[in-house]
């Protein structure tokens, strides 16, 4: 790929824009002699990475997995390999070009072309104009028809010498690739810009979880996203290619326990045992909020028998899941339909998060919205008080307090 700050005028407009800010300020640099030794600049000169000594990692990994393709070459490798190189190596290298020389990002590009069976520059200014909500923007170029003859021979090349390994083996995986970074793309961005704050996810892809942060600062450095953390960022405790999870597991469970009473009484037996072993902690609560407490409501039965007392009131955004619980809780329940982050504040002793709970849970935990919270969570994450629900249902219970 090349040097972004040396590209023609004809180029997309977001790519110049994102790349003359560096030149300006490295050449107004190299222009002020009083303020820089002759030593300084010649160090400068000398180094070959344009923005951060951290960049020869991915140089590193880059050739680790092109190595890697070709001493135990598998379908998963193929894969897996194009999907994590594409949105780590590749990505970072789209909107910070590791090289000062022209000559190396060409090179650099023309390496990973061939190491993900994809153009490089093709790939660059189809991403490029992603960020600049356009429709795909390509220019044909040298640097392009270079890429793409370099491609075809290593792809001939494999036809001719080795028809079995690449029908059998490279095709299917890298079709499976294209697959997982299309898949990664749509849900990065199907419901709005979306963000994962995962700690091993962004471990291993160099925090590409800070999705909606990237987007908003497209040239910030990987490292730095962290600290560019966005207040009211819609965000997933899935990455982007397990999303789907978030729209078929947890809704589809759901639906299948209205559809059977046996599953009914199955849920409410599980999470009635884990709500009574925290009972003692919930004696003096008097008003409780179930937030996204629709469809079928277990955790309302629950507290409607062990504290009968207490004013529930259960919070959905959406009015088909509200419907679906008013027939078992009757009119002893309050209904609200509504965001519950969008409701004024109110003096609640108690607030029940579900396991579908849209938001950064991190902050429930970091910052309880009631004196009591119990929160639905997944079984290998034990928080405060902490009950198992049901090992095969893969839940536990965790009470928080302020």
């Amino acid at each position: 790929m090349g040097d972004m700050s040396a590209t023609p005028p004809n180029e997309c407009a977001v790519e110049r824009a994102q790349t003359s800010v560096p030149t300006a300020l490295i050449r107004g640099i190299e222009s002020r002699p009083a303020l820089h030794t002759n030593r300084s600049i010649l160090l400068q000169k000398r180094n070959i990475l344009r923005h951060s000594t951290w960049d020869v990692v991915f140089v590193a990994l880059a050739v680790a997995h092109a190595v890697a393709l070709f001493v135990i070459p598998s379908i998963l490798l193929v894969a897996f390999g194009l999907w994590w190189n594409a949105n780590t190596i590749a990505h970072n290298f789209i909107h910070r070009p590791f090289f000062r020389s022209k000559t190396l990002n060409n090179a650099f590009s023309a390496f990973e072309s061939l190491t993900l069976g994809i153009p490089h520059r093709l790939w660059c200014d189809w991403h490029l104009a992603h960020h600049a909500s356009r429709s795909r923007c390509w220019r044909w170029s040298r640097q392009l028809a270079a890429e793409v003859c370099l491609l075809c021979a290593l792809w001939c090349g494999l036809l001719v010498f080795a028809p079995r390994f690449f029908l059998t083996v490279y095709l299917p995986g890298w079709l499976v690739g294209l697959g997982l970074c299309h898949l990664q793309g749509f849900f990065e961005h199907t419901q709005g810009t979306t963000s994962h704050y995962g700690r091993l996810y962004n471990l291993l892809f160099f925090n590409d979880g800070y999705h909606a942060e990237h987007h908003a600062r497209p040239v910030e450095h990987w490292a730095q996203l962290p600290l560019r953390k966005l207040a009211g960022a819609r965000t997933s405790r899935w990455p982007a290619v397990l999303r789907w999870l978030e729209i078929f597991n947890l809704n589809g469970l759901e639906r299948l326990v209205l559809c059977s009473p046996a599953l009914q009484r199955f849920v409410v037996r599980q999470h009635e045992r884990a709500i009574r072993a925290l009972l003692p902690a919930l004696g003096g609560v008097r008003h409780a909020r179930i937030v996204g407490g629709g469809m079928f409501p277990r955790t309302a039965l629950i507290l409607q028998q062990l504290l009968p007392d207490t004013r529930l009131i259960i919070i959905d955004a959406s009015e088909e899941n509200l419907r679906s619980a008013r027939p078992f809780v009757g009119r002893a329940v309050e209904f609200i339909h509504a965001f519950h982050d969008t409701l004024p504040q109110a003096e609640v002793d108690l607030m029940v998060i579900p396991l579908a709970f849209i938001g950064d849970r991190s902050t429930i935990y970091h910052r309880p919205p009631a004196p009591l919270v119990l929160v639905h969570d997944w079984l290998w994450r034990p928080r405060g008080e902490s009950v198992v629900v049901s090992r095969f249902l893969l839940k536990r219970l965790n009470l928080i307090r302020k």
